[in-house]
């Protein structure tokens, strides 16, 4: 006869009257649970929360997510192998397509690498019009996460919010380049055309164009809005509480497991690449790291949302640096269709992380080697740390956080 008192989930009614649940409680729960078996489900490819073209398998016992294997490759098109059949100046559109949130921060990242390869040193005004074009689309990159996060979590009104403030900075993409996603403004060298010459119908003694004029006032106008969002997501208990206290992984399982950006600043991890070891004048512009040590999914939020706060302080420091220096001031050089041989290695402050480059060069005017390490690919290893112990319907929340974009992990 089985035992009554090994059935029974002990101090259940004290449990059920709110008396706080001690470790001793839940082994002993564990202990006398019934033995279920373990089942694997598969979330995705096409599945809402998964931004993109992946899978994730996660084994479940009961609600408890006990492991989780994430597979990637369906968009998978050999961008490292095509590259090495074009000339250097016909990547840069390539370099567009590894992520179409965050494309100009990778044709940055390319440039910069033949740049450092050829040994040259840019006009200072291409450096300070980098920052700009690198902040705006940092911007609309965290927007854009924050919009399809709020669909997640059951907030269509964050959605529409997000996306609403995110149009009025690609609008300035578009005036900057032409382009709203696929942007083609970064050259070897500079950039495509210099920012003064854009709109510039203003009176002589303002001698600036329209486009920083109205950057400046973007930026005004998003700092109130951008109040707004937070309230609206930070007042609804239901969104705050599926992400305080979800998906904690500690600072020792970032370094062993690689993870960059926002989503390692919000387990206590103080580095960013544009501080640290900065590039194109990053160094000679003010602003903060924010850095939380919680390690949960809220954390990460609020990382991506100080961060956007700070965006808008760089691009205003930025535009003052860019009239100071005049409309006469240089914003591209001419530089060789051929790269000496040699090996080159350059990294940048993506959006979603650390996104690096490696070039192996064989005196042609075509790499003989380039490779991309995305930030995402390496992140997305960590879904078995951040799953292991929550419950199935936490996993779009966690795994949200650690903004997919398939294009750069797939490549």
């Amino acid at each position: 006869m089985t035992d009554e008192k090994n059935t029974q989930i002990p101090d259940a009614q004290a449990i059920a009257e709110g008396a706080e649940v001690t470790k001793q409680m839940v082994e002993d729960y564990k202990a006398n649970a019934i033995d279920m078996d373990k089942m694997w489900i598969t979330m995705g490819p096409q599945h809402p929360f998964s931004h993109g073209l992946w899978t994730l398998k996660i084994c479940a016992d009961g609600e408890i997510v006990t492991d989780a294997d994430p597979i990637v490759g369906y968009l998978h098109r050999g961008w490292e192998k095509e590259v090495e059949n074009r000339t250097y100046p016909k990547i840069i559109p390539m370099a567009d397509r590894l992520c179409y949130a965050a494309s100009m921060t990778y044709t940055h990242l390319y440039c910069m690498t033949c740049e450092k390869a050829l040994g040259i040193d840019i006009p200072e005004k291409t450096k300070y019009i980098r920052i700009v074009a690198d902040e705006i689309n940092r911007l609309q990159s965290h927007l854009m996460w924050m919009a399809a996060v709020g669909t997640d979590l059951g907030n269509y009104t964050a959605f529409l919010w997000c996306s609403r403030e995110r149009e009025y900075w690609m609008d300035m993409n578009v005036r900057l380049c032409g382009a709203r996603s696929t942007t083609n403004y970064p050259r070897i060298g500079g950039v495509r055309n210099d920012v003064f010459d854009i709109d510039c119908d203003l009176p002589n003694e303002e001698d600036h164009s329209r486009f920083m004029r109205d950057l400046i006032r973007c930026c005004d106008h998003f700092d109130k809005a951008l109040w707004d969002i937070i309230y609206l997501i930070d007042n609804n208990s239901t969104f705050v509480s599926r992400m305080v206290g979800n998906g904690i992984i500690t600072r020792e399982q970032c370094a062993n497991l690689g993870i960059t950006g926002p989503a390692a600043r919000g387990t206590g991890v103080d580095y960013d690449a544009r501080r640290d070891d900065p590039y194109d004048n990053y160094d000679k512009v003010d602003f903060d790291v924010p850095v939380i040590k919680t390690g949960d999914s809220y954390s990460r939020y609020m990382v991506r949302v100080e961060e956007m706060f700070q965006s808008t302080r760089i691009i205003r420091q930025a535009v003052q640096k860019i009239k100071a220096l005049g409309r006469n001031a240089p914003y591209r050089l001419k530089v060789p269709a051929n790269i000496p041989a040699g090996r080159t290695f350059c990294k940048l402050e993506d959006p979603r992380g650390e996104s690096m480059m490696y070039l192996v060069s064989d005196g042609t005017d075509r790499p003989y080697r380039l490779k991309v390490r995305s930030p995402i690919f390496v992140n997305v290893s960590s879904s078995k740390a951040l799953l292991e112990g929550c419950r199935i319907a936490d996993v779009p929340v966690i795994m949200a956080m650690i903004d997919m974009c398939l294009g750069e992990t797939d490549r």
